[in-house]
């Protein structure tokens, strides 16, 4: 009678908080059917839906341990994962890349085993498709994600997230763990480049295109995945600056910079959130009941599952060491809302279903709790048409996958997020120039895609070679290239290390022979605890380099191939002009070579504020208290090397006659805001039109600008438009005292460019 009563009163909370885009998810039927499932299943039965386990457990290995090659399915492991222990979930590859026709396999003899269990109930199976379907050979990997927002564009996030899904779904995974959508506002973290910048409302509409493209619309087919936002909440700001490490995060932070782009995404119809792996103010992501309850689940209607990051119910115990016992461990993480535990490797996964059924048994996790994450997983399998059939025939339907539409629609998100940060007039160049091109990024296409590219690190080569480096690109499309290594980046001792090459002083005697010196600058790929770096600073192996050859006159360009700014202070004054590239993946060669030309106007803004110092790391949003020199007694103290929202293009652009409908606004009406763009130069372009608003007095001491809206247009030369926004009291509102979202009364500007006017709230 109870656990009747406790379903009626949660699935009425579940309609009442819902929003639009989770009704689908519990509509009566759909709530019915898995009810019915759960009341017919064990507590093994229903303990095992929470299990995650890795490939690997279920795979061949040698009397070593060693995986054999190629990768093979243990039967007998898979037996016993699915039907002895009644294991629910499966995720991500083993330590490389596979063909989609092994991926198919892989697959259908999962789905076939979980078809002969007793509620023939189908594996939900994940994987890190983070830019592209980055695990499968011959798929269309796109810019990372802080490439991706570089583009200031919201239909390149939303095409690649299509494409992804489809070319994963094409291999028979129909889930993936992306998008990131913590805030980039550390970049010494070594995840830096998943985000989406360091901006709020950058990161908000970015990330729901991503959604959108993922899981399409109502029920998602069989083109489309469900998402995983990653990582709730505050994962990406550790005090330290390395993986896994604690953040300190005041509960203001946390709602203004934190979790709106998962509230945003959540409100989109995300499926699947990841737990962040950290600690926020001392509490264990995975032991944050405010934040995963709370918040996440009773406050915004989040209906779908919670899933745990790698091993991270152990690290509770192991790691953060606020449970002395695994089996206390398992209870805190399920009891503060975490649904499904990823639990790898075999044979951890088989003691943490032992000690979870004992746990229930022992009543300190509840049936309720237990059958509340069972429900909520069930629903998503059930989105994703999972629970319709006793066994998931894979489809050959995916006759695009790897097609050329979907290579240009790659091509055409690098070109447009290369930014261009400086140009003496030595750009375009002609294909006549004679190019001295060197560097440890010029022939690397792991440089360029990064890390989750084919394998984890990204830096095995092996599995890594089917499109142009930089270096075969330049040599194609200019008359003469002279190439050179200059420096080296090895791994040595799990890290990246520079050497100078022995062919620098080569290169330096060759400038005379060359018009022009492109310099490919960066780092290895790397990501999770072996990206995390003791500095900013970019290797002196590389700066030695430009400083070299500016010594000959000869002009240089830097081109800089890098998954987080680092610190080029020194050498940007030697540097005549210089490319952001970001990580551009597989078309990024054709795309760096093509903005070189103007084949391509570049027309990439940064997504953070690029710093000048190791040491001082602002954000565009700063406040006018972080500004004063106490040593000059002037605002000087912002002086990044190039500011959030920055970048050049082959053309100008005139912004005026903004206006405003009104000088005043209040909660019932909106403030109509009009800009003219003028392109005065003599190519065609795009131009990302900004707007800020500043608040100019507040409880709480504000920033002395925040981005609120954008646009990307496209002009011909002398051709103008007027761009229109629309702006209500919602964008002027903070976190007050009073820990509630407010808006007061007195002045706001807007700005749009060097352009501001003036006007008022009134309440």
């Amino acid at each position: 009678m109870y656990k009747i009563y406790f379903f009626i009163i949660s699935l009425l909370c579940l309609f009442s908080c819902q929003n639009d885009s989770t009704s689908s998810l519990l509509d009566s039927k759909t709530e019915d059917h898995i009810n019915s499932l759960i009341d017919d299943m064990t507590i093994k039965e229903k303990v095992g839906q929470t299990c995650q386990i890795t490939l690997d457990a279920i795979l061949k290995k040698d009397t070593l341990g060693v995986l054999l090659e190629p990768h093979e399915i243990d039967q007998e492991k898979l037996n016993i994962a699915l039907i002895n222990y009644n294991v629910g979930s499966i995720l991500n590859v083993s330590n490389h890349t596979f063909s989609l026709e092994k991926w198919q396999n892989i697959i259908d003899n999962v789905q076939s085993t979980a078809s002969t269990t007793n509620h023939k109930i189908p594996i939900i199976y994940g994987v890190d498709a983070i830019h592209g379907a980055t695990y499968i050979k011959s798929s269309t990997l796109f810019p990372q994600e802080i490439g991706l927002a570089a583009t200031w564009d919201t239909s390149h996030a939303r095409i690649m997230a299509e494409i992804t899904a489809y070319e994963t779904r094409a291999s028979g995974v129909p889930w993936n763990f992306s998008p990131v959508l913590d805030l980039g506002r550390n970049p010494i973290w070594s995840r830096f480049f998943e985000t989406l910048g360091e901006d709020v409302y950058l990161a908000k509409t970015m990330g729901k295109s991503i959604i959108k493209g993922y899981q399409g619309s109502a029920n998602i087919d069989k083109y489309h995945v469900a998402a995983c936002l990653k990582h709730f909440v505050g994962y990406s700001v550790p005090s330290s600056g390395r993986d896994r490490t604690p953040a300190l995060i005041p509960n203001r932070s946390l709602e203004e910079l934190h979790l709106p782009a998962f509230k945003e995404a959540i409100d989109a119809g995300a499926l699947t959130v990841m737990i962040n792996s950290g600690e926020v103010n001392g509490i264990p992501g995975h032991a944050n009941k405010y934040l995963l309850t709370d918040i996440l689940k009773d406050k915004w209607g989040f209906s779908g599952f919670t899933v745990s990051d790698w091993e991270d119910f152990i690290n509770l115990h192991k790691m953060a060491q606020t449970d002395s016992t695994l089996k206390d461990a398992i209870a805190t993480a399920i009891n503060s809302g975490v649904d499904m535990s990823m639990v790898p490797n075999n044979p951890e996964y088989k003691s943490y279903c032992k000690l979870f059924i004992e746990l229930v048994n022992e009543e300190r996790i509840s049936e309720t709790r237990l059958d509340d994450a069972v429900r909520r997983i069930l629903r998503v399998k059930n989105h994703l048409g999972l629970l319709n059939q006793t066994r998931i025939p894979v489809s050959n339907d995916y006759s695009d996958f790897g097609s050329e539409e979907h290579k240009k629609a790659s091509y055409n998100a690098a070109s447009e997020s290369i930014t261009l940060l400086k140009n003496k007039d030595l750009l375009p160049l002609s294909t006549e120039n004679k190019i001295l091109l060197i560097g440890p990024t010029a022939n690397s296409l792991n440089c360029l895609n990064g890390a989750w590219t084919h394998t984890w690190q990204g830096v095995d080569e092996n599995y890594n070679n089917d499109y142009p480096t930089i270096k075969d690109v330049i040599k194609d499309r200019f008359a003469k290239v002279n190439y050179f290594e200059g420096s080296k980046m090895i791994m040595k001792d799990g890290d990246e290390h520079d050497i100078l090459s022995s062919d620098l002083q080569d290169a330096v005697k060759s400038a005379q022979f060359s018009d022009v010196a492109i310099v490919c600058l960066g780092e290895l790929p790397s990501t999770e605890r072996p990206g995390d770096i003791l500095t900013l600073d970019l290797p002196q192996e590389q700066q030695l380099i430009v400083r070299e050859l500016s010594k000959t006159g000869i002009p240089i360009i830097l081109v800089l191939v890098e998954g987080r700014p680092k610190i080029i202070r020194e050498i940007e004054p030697l540097s005549d002009a210089i490319l952001q590239a970001y990580l551009p993946g597989d078309q990024g060669a054709n795309a760096i070579a093509d903005v070189l030309l103007g084949n391509v106007n570049p027309s990439g803004k940064l997504p953070y504020t690029y710093p000048r110092h190791n040491g001082v790391i602002m954000h565009y949003d700063h406040k006018k208290s972080e500004l004063l020199n106490a040593n000059t007694w002037k605002d000087s103290y912002y002086n990044p090397q190039w500011d959030f929202g920055f970048g050049l293009s082959y053309t100008t652009f005139e912004y005026s006659n903004m206006k405003l409908n009104s000088k005043s606004i209040n909660s019932d009406n909106e403030l109509l805001v009009s800009v003219d763009i003028r392109n005065t130069g003599n190519v065609i372009g795009k131009e990302v039109v900004q707007l800020y608003i500043r608040d100019h007095y507040a409880t709480i001491s504000p920033s002395l600008k925040k981005l609120k809206r954008y646009t990307k247009i496209e002009l011909k030369p002398s051709e103008s438009r007027t761009v229109n926004f629309t702006i209500s009291s919602d964008d002027l509102k903070f976190y007050g005292i009073e820990n509630n979202w407010i808006v007061e009364e007195g002045k706001f500007s807007v700005i749009i460019n060097s352009l501001i006017q003036d006007f008022n709230f009134i309440k």
